[in-house]
């Protein structure tokens, strides 16, 4: 079960490049909030943080971005990472669709990109997920790309419950009830630039 997830985007000046929190859920206040307040961020980077949907696009829409999950076991408390080589947000009119490419990292399955990539962004007052019996962000209370209420990567996810906070393992077709999702404790997601080519 992994428990601290924390997603970084770098910005560079010169040649000097940083990475840059998207987002953080270390359980300290709510990720179920609306499109306005994901569309602009909320919270600040000691607690539950998100960047804000129009920054991400503005950023990474004409640059090439990497991005990066740090994922933290709740039973254990190993850490974990996720990192995609190529990283894009389109515009509001886009619904914020989101294009990921290039995984790696020591997690044992891309739950992120297999699952998420493509897919709209999706609130509790905007369902755009492709799931028809209903809104998949109020269901796992917290905004993201769902593509379906199965969770695959369930990093905003209501984290008191660890009912949906966790990141699966494994294809669902090789998993058995008891070892098929890691539990998280805290996420984090970054973002860097890189060159562009």
């Amino acid at each position: 079960m992994l428990v601290c997830v924390c997603v970084c985007v770098c910005v560079c000046f010169a040649a000097n490049c940083t990475a840059l929190l998207i987002q953080q859920n270390d359980g300290s206040g709510s990720m179920k909030r609306s499109w306005a307040e994901y569309k602009v961020g909320f919270g600040d980077a000691s607690g539950n943080y998100w960047l804000g949907n129009d920054l991400l696009s503005q950023l990474t829409v004409n640059n090439r971005y990497k991005l990066r999950f740090d994922l933290q076991q709740r039973d254990t408390g190993n850490w974990y990472y996720a990192e995609y080589s190529w990283f894009k947000v389109l515009s509001e009119a886009d619904n914020y669709t989101l294009q990921v490419d290039g995984f790696s990292g020591n997690v044992s399955y891309d739950a992120f990109g297999q699952h998420h990539n493509g897919e709209q962004f999706s609130t509790i007052d905007r369902d755009h997920d492709r799931e028809l019996s209903g809104n998949c962000a109020a269901w796992h209370e917290g905004g993201f790309w769902w593509r379906n209420c199965r969770v695959w990567c369930g990093v905003n996810g209501a984290r008191s419950t660890g009912d949906f906070y966790w990141w699966r393992s494994r294809p669902a077709a090789e998993s058995d009830a008891s070892s098929e999702h890691h539990t998280l404790n805290t996420a984090a997601t970054a973002a860097q630039p890189t060159a562009n080519t």
